[in-house]
């Protein structure tokens, strides 16, 4: 009798071992982990931050052995797995896998499942690894905010990250020492209990949710809960993702399903790497391109704010959506998403990070007058590029300033793998990224020693003294 798909995964699962990855998938996993690491530590004083960490608190008890990022508490796996996931998600600066933002809802498990059972830097590269991997596969099946015809976008009414928990209940039974049975059975429990697809309605309204496209905190918990029910024993529905009728296809509302792309390959080919991204500016990546352009002309021509008459962007093709286009802002948190916005802001040329999410920056005069006389159309040779390429995201600016009009291009955006090795963000400067999220919040030296282990993590026994190097006590 042939095997479920949960029970191919579950073998996958046991089956990922350090030794075997491809040197590319651990260099990824290292810089994955500094990276969220900084982005957690950047939000500390964040609101949506500070809400995840109280709520940690809240639930997790006192004297547990997970650390919340940036604090001193120690609180239970669930507690610091919430937190820590909404921190890593707060400034929206987090790494970026399709199909969208998948590391904020599997890596603060790992993070505390290792923390707490002590286990190795290679057991956490290779649950970071995996965690990915099928999230990434999981893409490749459903719909996905980019499925497109040659002239359109195809918009699905039912858009989300909650596939991500098959990564994340993946990564904990690996670092639980699950059985293959076991690890079958906590995958069909996370299929049916995941938390809903909402993001296509977060999409069409404008405030937006502060929860995002999907709450970081509860897919963190819903693995960990998927993944312990099945240990203590609990037996879980293993056809469910092979039922097209009734099973996960029907009740994750995807129109398209292709399951082939989920085991296609598996265990012999590592498919995430070639689309992992990281973003340079602490804003949703589909401003990074235009941003970058406009930082050119910026810094290029020495341009101050109150020099610019009008800024007009051509960009992606997907965002005629009230959550990109509104210019209301009530809350930091718009900040991250309004296309005006954020244009205003990166013409103040100010190091991307926390200080960005500043409420002075925020709601300054100068920005808030600036984003009147920004203008956005979609580029008209987005579809074309998209094809191509599914880094493309192609880009252009125009500033008029000083009597006359200042023109940049993009065609890939900074921190994505592309045919242009200058996008590809290098280790210097996810290592600076990380050191402007971390100042305030750890000392220089406390930096040094995360870098230092993050970078050499095969060489960890135990993973734990390299977490408590994020807290402050």
């Amino acid at each position: 009798m042939s095997k479920t798909i949960v029970e191919q995964l579950a073998d996958f699962t046991a089956g990922v071992d350090y030794d075997r990855l491809p040197g590319e998938v651990v260099v990824e996993c290292k810089r994955i982990l500094l990276d969220s690491m900084g982005c957690g530590l950047g939000a500390v004083d964040q609101h949506k931050g500070k809400i995840g960490i109280d709520y940690a608190r809240l639930v997790g008890g006192t004297g547990g052995e997970a650390t919340i990022i940036g604090t001193p508490d120690r609180v239970t796996v669930l507690g610091a797995a919430f937190a820590n996931g909404e921190l890593i998600n707060a400034l929206d600066f987090d790494a970026v896998l399709p199909p969208g933002h998948v590391t904020p809802y599997v890596l603060p498990q790992t993070m505390a499942v290792a923390e707490s059972r002590g286990r190795s830097g290679r057991d956490v590269i290779a649950a970071i690894a995996l965690a990915h991997e099928m999230s990434f596969r999981f893409y490749k099946s459903v719909d996905y905010l980019r499925d497109r015809t040659d002239t359109e976008m195809n918009l699905s009414p039912v858009l989300g990250y909650s596939n991500t928990v098959f990564g994340a209940t993946a990564a904990i039974g690996k670092l639980e020492g699950s059985t293959p049975e076991v690890i079958s059975h906590a995958l069909a429990i996370a299929a049916a209990t995941s938390p809903v697809n909402s993001m296509r309605s977060w999409l069409a309204h404008a405030p937006t949710a502060t929860i995002k496209y999907s709450l970081a905190g509860a897919l963190t918990n819903a693995s960990l809960t998927a993944a312990y029910l099945a240990e203590l024993g609990h037996r879980g529905d293993l056809p469910v993702l092979d039922d097209a009728e009734f099973g996960y296809r029907r009740f994750i509302g995807t129109r398209r399903w292709e399951p082939h792309n989920i085991t296609a390959g598996l265990g012999d080919e590592w498919l995430f790497p070639a689309e992992q991204t990281f973003k340079p500016y602490p804003h949703c990546r589909i401003l990074h391109a235009p941003l970058h352009a406009l930082t050119e002309i910026v810094v290029d021509n020495d341009l101050k704010p109150e020099e610019i008459d009008a800024i007009r962007c051509w960009g992606e093709a997907a965002v005629l959506h009230p959550l990109w286009l509104s210019n209301a802002i009530e809350h930091t948190h718009d900040a991250q998403f309004s296309i005006a916005h954020g244009l205003a802001v990166g013409a103040h040329n100010i190091t991307p990070g926390k200080a960005w999410h500043d409420p002075e920056l925020v709601f300054g005069r100068s920005v808030l007058d600036l984003m009147e006389r920004v203008t956005f159309q979609p580029h008209p040779d987005y579809f074309r590029a998209l094809s191509a390429h599914p880094s493309a995201r192609p880009a252009r600016i125009e500033v008029d300033a000083r009597g006359t009009t200042f023109v940049a291009d993009r065609l890939y955006p900074k921190g994505s793998p592309t045919p242009d090795p200058e996008t590809r963000m290098t280790d210097a400067e996810l290592i600076a990224k990380f050191r402007v999220n971390a100042e305030g919040v750890l000392e220089d030296s406390r930096q040094d020693d995360i870098v230092d282990a993050v970078f050499g993590l095969e060489r960890i026994d135990d993973f734990a003294p390299v977490m408590r190097l994020l807290g402050t006590r």
